[in-house]
């Protein structure tokens, strides 16, 4: 259709269609551009920063063109096939906060836990068949671990959610090998195929509340999946009919997306059962102009009758961009209709994607294999752009930090009798300025040099002194943050 599939990462489609990254080095991580009056910035990422040695956050760029929505940008970045960092940016793109993982690392969010804002994350392995194996992390406000929840029945937690409720529980994913009837769709009759499950956890007890199976209530001719040579459902070769990607909670209910059948499914909470289908090949709902979607992601109810969702193809064969969907749901008639789309009209998310609605009107869209997030105004237009981070998941939230972990400081070099300082705190939302502070004993020190914050790592040139401490600055002056003491090799 000579649609421009932008920032496309030509990459290694897993078995069941369900792709995670591209192979190393294929992301573009070094996406360049400068602060300008469009409103276009790539945030800082040096090859390392002095406060942070090792340390190298991916690099992003963010371009603005109307007005956004307030709070920072959530993504998890991929590094080759394998591993994902966390990472915080504000909207100019720099760091706010990095985590760098030798695991993967998906849906990094802001949630709430017993009243609070937290921070939250799954991380583990990726697995062979577009899964994962590893668990839900909880983080507080001073990114201390605070709660790490497990799947039961000794299953693994699949990548794919990892959302929390107001029943203090976490809906988990799971992705067990197990044996069913294939001949519906030209398999064998003792096919190998991943039994999707989804758990609800007690955090604080770790108590499975939920285990709900698929394979009890959608039949196999559901899949709009074709078997292959390499997913067969023979021995080695497990085929993924059902393949869930989200789950949320909504009352008595659970909203369920299944890539591989293209449908919701909305569960009976307590007894499992399926209530109705919306898409798929049993659809209960009639679909409006413009309501039809397949291969989606990220499924939400809004409220009682609106349910926002990533289609990340307007057709089965994959022709069209991808676009965020917001569909009014009319139980009792049985029909679904497109309230509004979120599209560019160019960008094409072949797996992985979210849509996030915003207050005021806003929408923020994550391309997921593309390493693309387009925030869209009210009307539709897209009022922010940022490129540089495939990242399975990404959202806009409001969030106040203060780390556990003191301020960092280090001295970048000394000469002439000056020496330049920089000085960082990861995870910091709430630093102004830096004060810096140096003598020959540590018992007396006094200021030596106070600037503004301006990125990640700021900097300050001072005269040199034995030692030197960096001071976190609030907007009104007081200290909130004290680095150790350096002592300076003069």
């Amino acid at each position: 259709m000579g649609l421009t599939r932008r920032g496309f990462l030509v990459g290694t489609v897993l078995a069941g269609g369900a792709a995670l990254a591209g192979a190393a080095g294929t992301l573009d991580r070094t996406a360049t551009g400068s602060a300008s009056a469009a409103g276009t910035k790539a945030g800082t990422a040096p090859a390392g920063y002095l406060t942070l040695p090792g340390a190298q956050p991916p690099k992003v760029t963010v371009r603005r063109t109307g007005a956004v929505a307030s709070g920072l940008l959530f993504v998890a970045p991929f590094r080759g096939t394998d591993q994902a960092d966390a990472l915080i940016v504000d909207d100019d793109g720099e760091p706010v906060w990095f985590r760098g993982s030798n695991d993967l690392v998906t849906d990094l969010r802001v949630q709430a836990y017993k009243g609070d804002p937290v921070l939250t994350y799954w991380e583990g392995a990726r697995l062979t068949g577009g899964h994962g194996a590893g668990n839900g992390i909880v983080l507080d406000r001073g990114y201390s671990k605070i709660a790490e929840v497990r799947a039961g029945d000794g299953m693994d937690g699949d990548l794919h959610e990892f959302q929390l409720t107001d029943r203090g529980t976490a809906l988990l994913t799971a992705y067990p090998k197990v044996t069913a009837d294939l001949r519906p769709i030209g398999g064998p009759r003792d096919g190998h195929v991943y039994g999707c499950r989804v758990q609800e956890v007690d955090i604080a007890t770790g108590k499975v509340l939920l285990d709900w199976k698929a394979l009890d209530h959608i039949a196999i001719a559901e899949t709009k999946m074709p078997m292959t040579k390499g997913t067969d459902g023979t021995k080695g070769r497990t085929f993924d009919p059902i393949h869930v990607n989200s789950v949320q909670a909504h009352g008595d209910t659970l909203l369920i997306s299944a890539r591989d059948t293209c449908a919701l499914y909305s569960v009976d909470r307590r007894t499992g059962a399926v209530r109705w289908r919306l898409g798929g090949a049993r659809s209960d709902f009639a679909l409006g102009p413009g309501a039809a979607f397949a291969w989606q992601h990220d499924a939400r109810r809004l409220d009682a009758t609106t349910i926002s969702l990533f289609d990340n193809h307007i057709t089965n064969v994959g022709d069209g961009a991808s676009r965020g969907l917001v569909l009014k749901i009319d139980e009792r008639a049985r029909k679904a209709t497109l309230l509004r789309e979120y599209t560019d009209g160019t960008t094409y998310g072949q797996y992985m994607g979210n849509v996030q609605m915003l207050p005021g009107g806003n929408a923020l869209v994550g391309y997921g294999s593309t390493a693309t997030v387009i925030e869209f105004g009210p009307d539709g237009s897209p009022v922010m752009e940022m490129t540089g981070a495939g990242s399975y998941r990404a959202y806009r939230s409001p969030w106040s930090a203060r780390p556990a972990a003191a301020p960092a400081v280090a001295v970048a070099s000394v000469s002439g009798g000056r020496m330049r300082v920089h000085a960082s705190w990861n995870g910091a939302t709430d630093v102004a300025a830096w004060r810096f502070l140096t003598d020959a004993n540590a018992a007396r020190l006094t200021a030596a040099a106070t600037v503004r914050r301006t990125e990640f790592e700021t900097a300050a040139t001072m005269p040199v002194a034995p030692r030197v401490v960096a001071e976190a600055l609030a907007a009104n002056g007081g200290v909130i943050g004290r680095s150790a003491v350096q002592a300076v090799s003069v």
